[in-house]
């Protein structure tokens, strides 16, 4: 596909997302609460969370494979199709059983996210991919926006008779449309040349793996702090809906209400001002104040007694997530060989959900024996973790990386 064309297949690819990630954005604030009209405690709600999470790990790198061999838009079709599946079970769920193995086939079919970063990778080059990396982040932030507000809506105000079945198929019909977008407006990415490269790559059998990673530094140092960003971000998720009703006497709405506000921050930031610091500070620079932001609002959210300290750390979260994201994903797939767009971002999009596994169980985990604050105050030292890796990088040295790729 020629880069300079891309206008319109980027533009449907964001559409896509957006309808995608709105039913998800819908599913999200509620599922802990779903899980405890089940009887579910609050360690084992959050253990819903990390099913989905734990499916997703083990079948992003396939995905990614899968990309690379058969193209991008067969891939996307087949996990939105799986979605649409994973929502109607979900809708239909009489028991907590059912709940779990839902959201474990949604896991399963989680791939469409790394095949639109792989798409997006295809069709952008290395000057501009942070911006479309952050298009595909504006989409997140759209549908979490649009998604927990809708989902709000749905589920009603009667904390005791709240309806958790609607919002599930209601994403279920969202993940319908979105199948049907791709099968009518979206066209593949990988062109003849790619797939020729990709081809002739695959007859040395050259797999990703820890130890190729451990060879390449900076590339295991940028999935690294992918990974601890995510453990914090899931376990923050994951328990934010049992700390509201516990520590504000929240309903499931006003959950979804604040999910909605964070999207709205995310749509902000990753709409236009990502690319506005980038060129201000640049990326490494960028993503270290990212990190900052991200763990200074965790930190926050264990010490809010009220509605506008709260804001202020969710504002501090949402901004940390929405600058880190498409800064990780655009240097990790700058320091990538074309050929290994998919496996690779892929790769990184496994070990982001093996954080969405440990991170909710040590959520709940922490919920339950140490206090409801404990995941985010805990989450805060995590981040710090990651704000001292990124620090030890510098963009001279992800360049010399990029320009020996071969």
């Amino acid at each position: 596909m020629d880069h300079k064309n891309n206008s319109r297949p980027i533009f449907v690819l964001f559409l896509i997302v957006f309808i995608d990630l709105l039913g998800f954005g819908i599913i999200l604030p509620i599922l802990p609460l779903y899980a405890e009209q089940f009887g579910a405690e609050a360690n084992e709600a959050t253990l819903l969370v990390a099913i989905y999470s734990l499916m997703q790990f083990l079948f992003a790198p396939l995905w990614g494979s899968l990309s690379d061999r058969y193209g991008r838009r067969p891939i996307l079709l087949l996990t939105l199709f799986g979605s649409v599946i994973a929502y109607t079970g979900l809708g239909f769920a009489t028991s907590l059983g059912i709940l779990f193995i839902a959201r474990g086939f949604a896991g399963m079919m989680a791939g469409n996210i790394a095949t639109a970063q792989a798409y997006i990778a295809d069709i952008t080059t290395p000057a501009n991919r942070s911006r479309g990396m952050g298009i595909i982040g504006a989409a997140f932030g759209l549908g979490f926006i649009l998604g927990p507000a809708i989902g709000g809506i749905l589920i009603g105000t009667d904390s005791d008779n709240a309806n958790f079945h609607l919002p599930s198929l209601f994403s279920a019909g969202l993940s319908l449309l979105a199948l049907l977008c791709a099968l009518i407006l979206l066209p593949e990415s990988l062109n003849t040349e790619t797939k020729a490269k990709i081809q002739a790559h695959r007859y040395r059998q050259r797999r990703i793996n820890w130890r190729h990673l451990l060879q390449r530094l900076q590339l295991f140092m940028l999935i690294g702090i992918y990974f601890l960003v995510t453990f914090a971000v899931a376990a923050m998720d994951s328990t934010f809906a049992l700390w509201s009703k516990q520590e504000l006497n929240w309903n499931a709405q006003q959950t979804s209400y604040l999910f909605a506000f964070m999207g709205l921050v995310c749509t902000i930031v990753q709409g236009g001002l990502v690319g506005f610091f980038k060129k201000l500070l640049g990326e490494i620079k960028l993503l270290i104040l990212g990190i900052l932001g991200l763990g200074l609002g965790l930190l926050l959210i264990g010490f809010s007694k009220n509605l506008i300290l709260l804001l202020v750390s969710i504002t501090l979260v949402a901004g940390g997530i929405s600058i880190t994201q498409p800064i990780l994903n655009s240097l990790i797939s700058q320091i990538t060989a074309t050929e290994d767009q998919g496996q690779i971002l892929g790769t990184a999009s496994s070990c982001s959900a093996l954080a969405r596994i440990v991170g909710p169980t040590w959520g709940g985990a922490s919920f339950v024996k140490f206090g409801s604050s404990a995941p985010f105050l805990s989450s805060s030292l995590v981040v710090l973790l990651a704000l001292i890796i990124s620090l030890r990088m510098t963009k001279n040295t992800l360049e010399s990386k990029a320009e020996r790729v071969v």
